[in-house]
């Protein structure tokens, strides 16, 4: 009892753009804790954000801490741009909760997916670019929660602790290999193949069997037509490789079986 009107009577002495949610995982520096709800899924499970993330992985927990410390919580609506092609780049963000969505339009505003990115993902590479500008839009394709910290503050961090640089040049030789795949996925005619070589890819990425991906984002994923996709995925479920759960979920069964199919891709 006490401690709910001493909550109540603390947080109506913030101002209203500060919540509950706002003020977990240390954003705001000496609140109590425990007052406050942990609505961040890294802070209820006794971790943080940047554990999971590549980018920081090398640095010292305390270093780590100041990050989060200096960080901005942010939650969003489905739909919401984060930012635009040739938007100067500020920020590092962080997926807390939920899914973003990178993609170019061309001319004629047709809708070129890049890569679809969930909780435990950041958006960060063009930050180390001589000018460092957007060269894709970055929009919220569910209700999003997202920490954003500085670029300048990162950088100034980096430049105290070069082992963290080291990591940062073999994690970008790995995002180059990446790359490599995604473009020799995409030489591939064959749709069944093309199409094996993506759910692999994504399960790979999250280690996750649950893949959340609508057709059309699939299709435009890896540059196929969204009824081809449809057709592909219900050879693969009458196969026994996949099930599609509905709402764009679609879980993998059977991923040796897919990885034949992907692995046979010379000789389609």
């Amino acid at each position: 009892m006490f401690f709910t009107l001493f909550n109540s009577y603390i947080l109506q002495g913030i101002p209203s753009f500060f919540n509950e949610r706002n003020l977990d995982c240390g954003i705001i520096a000496g609140m109590n804790r425990k007052i406050l709800e942990p609505c961040c899924p890294f802070h209820v499970k006794n971790t943080t954000c940047t554990k999971q993330i590549r980018l920081f992985q090398a640095l010292p927990d305390d270093v780590q801490q100041e990050l989060i410390a200096s960080a901005t919580s942010i939650q969003r609506h489905k739909g919401y741009v984060f930012a635009s092609d040739g938007d100067p780049v500020t920020s590092i963000l962080i997926i807390r909760k939920g899914n973003i969505k990178t993609y170019r339009l061309d001319a004629a505003g047709n809708e070129y997916l890049l890569d679809v990115l969930h909780e435990e993902q950041a958006i960060w590479h063009d930050m180390f670019l001589k000018e460092p500008v957007y060269h894709y839009s970055i929009e919220a394709i569910s209700n999003v929660d997202v920490c954003e910290i500085s670029t300048e503050t990162f950088l100034s961090v980096l430049n105290h602790h070069p082992e963290a640089a080291l990591s940062l040049i073999q994690m970008l030789s790995t995002e180059l290999t990446d790359a490599k795949e995604k473009i020799l996925l995409l030489s591939i005619r064959s749709p069944e193949v093309r199409t094996a070589g993506f759910l692999l890819e994504r399960w790979n990425k999250s280690g996750d069997d649950i893949i959340c991906f609508k057709l059309e984002d699939i299709a435009a994923t890896i540059s196929l037509r969204m009824e081809t996709i449809s057709r592909t995925l219900r050879k693969f479920e009458k196969a026994g490789m996949i099930s599609r759960l509905g709402k764009g979920k679609i879980r993998i069964t059977d991923r040796p079986g897919l990885y034949e199919i992907f692995r046979n891709a010379d000789q389609t």
